[in-house]
């Protein structure tokens, strides 16, 4: 079995150089048959990297532990949907998740494209196989999977803290991520190998770099999820570099998601959404490298890791050919048209990009910083919370009253008088929202007041975009007010998809307003039958209870929980000792409560051998907004990725090719 995982990531790797460098001298000379052959080698890829990810799969079902792999993430014990999470829970796996993905990404997007757009096809080969080649070259040669070694009685386990059903999907969800910006990089160098200035490669990928961006959303808000109900500290998000690594490009495609509307609109921007889907691209293979190289543990990790500087030295690549790529088409990519107006909608999505780019660009300090003063100093300075709670104020208060303001301008340029209609009913709203909020207390934190009132002035704008769009459309079809809410929709799919996208972006922006601007926190030493207070609830230790699951001891506090003469119930909270991992994991106890809109958080920090329980609880005021945001924000993306047929007859009128099935 590791022989035939083994041949199968050899024939990969050599069908990605195929694809490459036949595919590079076919486009280059006009080579139609040859190019031809370079698509189909990319697209054999993917069937050798599924061969050689079912022999790893097969592995660890079958608790193979001849596989250096599968003894270091499994055990006999560990329960079977976590066996299997244990493909992407280490190093190599990861990878050749990777690898699968990209080489899936690969040989669907080149089939769907290869009748719209043949000549930019023929260029985008090459640079799939090229990315292609480096992580089947990492898989062969560097760090393989199918390794072996003389079979142990049992493996080494899994990290407790992966043992949720969160690690199940949201792994896989951040590499199809990460990955799928791979599509529109490929597809923007492409375009410029191929000496093409028009905006052909994105229609191509416009629904690719959609589809990537919400799977990183999503990924990202199943992380935080994740965190909040298992790791035990009472948050959801820490700043952690590893929560970085995936926000950073998630920032860059949102900034280059509406940059290219711009282009596409008032062809603009050209230079600018190169670099962007540069930036996505880089920062994606970057968070890998974060996550993969070992130099989160310190420098000396990375030295002494395999991948780390392999990793380190095809980022720099990539970043340098691509700017020199950028740098030798100035002339192809510069336009004339200008801005015309600082109060536009194209101005608006200016501002907004400066914004995200500066953002991700000022996280990204944040997590090279301790690196490089280790690397020059010989010690770590970790860079803390507040800096980045200072600059998601500074940047993030701003992109969202531009939420508001952008949709509400017009192209080009809007006069004072048309600002003061459209703006009219939001900035009563807002007026209205904040004197409410002075008035019940939200005063006590200044960020959070502006962030709730900022949300109430984004939340009026959509929904006068809504009715302005609703009522032209009943105006001019003659239909029922559902009927022409249903059908803007569908004729508008992409705006109106953003729309509800910023919807959710808004409830995101007051669940993390309400639960970190305005939570309370108590901790208490209680012995059985001692009792608590927080915020109106009392909280009395009742005892502790034990019991053996599956491959953990676990051991519970439960505590009798009321508010006032109410009984709210029971809460458990205790910890699990995982005796193949030889490792402890906090197990909180949460109750959401609706109608109050928020959490009860209880976490047993310390149990003694007598029985003493040291507690931690927290009140987190509107945390459900941000997991209801998940919902919409997927309400939202479907809206705008929803293929339109009419949409594409206007592109292929446009391009003169026959519309994709993008």
């Amino acid at each position: 079995m590791a022989e035939l995982g083994r041949a199968a990531l050899v024939i990969c790797l050599g069908l990605a150089v195929y694809a490459c460098v036949a595919g590079a001298y076919a486009a280059r000379r006009g080579r139609r048959r040859l190019s031809l052959s370079a698509r189909n080698a990319l697209i054999a890829s993917f069937a050798a990297a599924v061969v050689a990810s079912i022999v790893l799969v097969v592995a660890l079902v079958r608790h193979d532990f001849s596989f250096a792999y599968v003894a270091e993430h499994s055990a006999r014990r560990l329960p079977t949907l976590y066996t299997l999470s244990a493909f992407w829970g280490g190093q190599e796996g990861s990878l050749l998740l990777w690898l699968l993905i990209l080489s899936a990404y690969s040989a669907a997007v080149v089939l769907i494209n290869r009748r719209s757009a043949p000549d930019l096809v023929a260029w985008v080969v090459p640079v799939l196989g090229g990315v292609a080649i480096f992580f089947a070259f990492m898989l062969v040669a560097v760090s393989s999977p199918f390794d072996t070694q003389v079979a142990p009685a049992d493996g080494s386990g899994l990290n407790p803290s992966l043992q949720n059903p969160y690690m199940l999907i949201h792994p896989p969800l951040l590499y199809l991520g990460y990955v799928g910006l791979t599509v529109p990089f490929a597809f923007g160098i492409g375009s410029l190998l191929a000496r093409r200035a028009d905006e052909r490669w994105i229609v191509a990928t416009r629904r690719w770099t959609l589809a990537a961006w919400g799977f990183l959303g999503i990924g990202q808000l199943l992380g935080a999820h994740w965190a909040y109900v298992e790791v035990g500290w009472g948050g959801y998000f820490a700043w952690d570099p590893v929560e970085n690594a995936a926000l950073m490009p998630w920032l860059a495609a949102t900034a280059f998601l509406h940059s290219v509307m711009v282009q596409e609109k008032k062809g603009m921007l050209k230079i600018w959404n190169m670099l962007l889907v540069v930036l996505a691209f880089c920062l994606a293979l970057f968070g890998t490298f974060l996550t993969r190289s070992g130099i989160l543990n310190s420098i000396h990790s990375f030295t002494e890791s395999p991948l780390g500087p392999w990793f380190l030295g095809f980022i720099i690549f990539v970043t340098v050919a691509s700017l020199s790529l950028i740098y030798l088409r100035l002339p192809l990519l510069r336009v004339r048209t200008k801005l015309e107006s600082l109060v536009s909608r194209e101005a608006s999505f200016l501002y907004n990009n400066l914004l995200l780019v500066a953002f991700s660009l000022t996280i990204l300090w944040g997590v090279l910083y301790p690196i490089l003063s280790e690397a020059v100093q010989g010690e770590a300075s970790h860079v803390s919370g507040p800096y980045y709670n200072f600059f998601l104020r500074a940047f993030g208060l701003p992109l969202l009253i531009l939420m508001g303001i952008g949709p509400l301008l017009a192209w080009r340029r809007t006069s004072v008088r048309a600002l003061g209609r459209t703006f009219a009913w939001p900035a009563a709203v807002t007026l209205a929202a904040g004197g409410a909020l002075l008035a019940a207390g939200a005063g006590s934190s200044v960020p959070g007041l502006i962030a709730y009132t900022f949300s109430a002035f984004v939340i009026a704008s959509i929904v006068v975009e809504f009715v302005r769009g609703t009522k032209a459309r009943k105006a001019v079809a003659g239909e029922s007010w559902p009927v022409a809410f249903s059908s803007l929709i569908a004729r508008n799919r992409r705006r109106y998809g953003g729309y509800v996208v910023h919807a959710a972006i808004v409830l995101l922006a007051i669940g993390i307003a309400g639960s970190s601007a305005y939570d309370t926190t108590r901790e208490a030493k209680l012995r059985p039958g001692q009792s608590m207070e927080i915020r109106g609830y009392t909280l009395t230790y009742q005892r502790l209870v034990e019991r053996q699951s599956e491959n953990a001891r676990e051991i519970r506090a439960q505590v009798d929980v009321r508010r006032g003469s109410d009984h709210q119930g029971t809460l458990s909270a205790g910890k699990n000792n995982y005796p193949v991992e030889q490792q402890t994991s906090n197990e909180v106890a949460i109750r959401s409560d609706f109608l109050n809109g928020e959490d009860l958080f209880l976490i047993a920090q310390q149990i003694d051998p007598n029985g003493t329980v040291f507690f931690k609880v927290e009140v987190l005021p509107l945390v459900n907004l941000i997991w209801l945001a998940g919902f919409i924000f997927i309400g939202g993306a479907l809206i705008a990725l929803w293929p339109d047929a009419r949409e594409s007859r206007r592109l292929a009128e446009r391009y003169g090719y026959v519309a994709a099935r993008a």
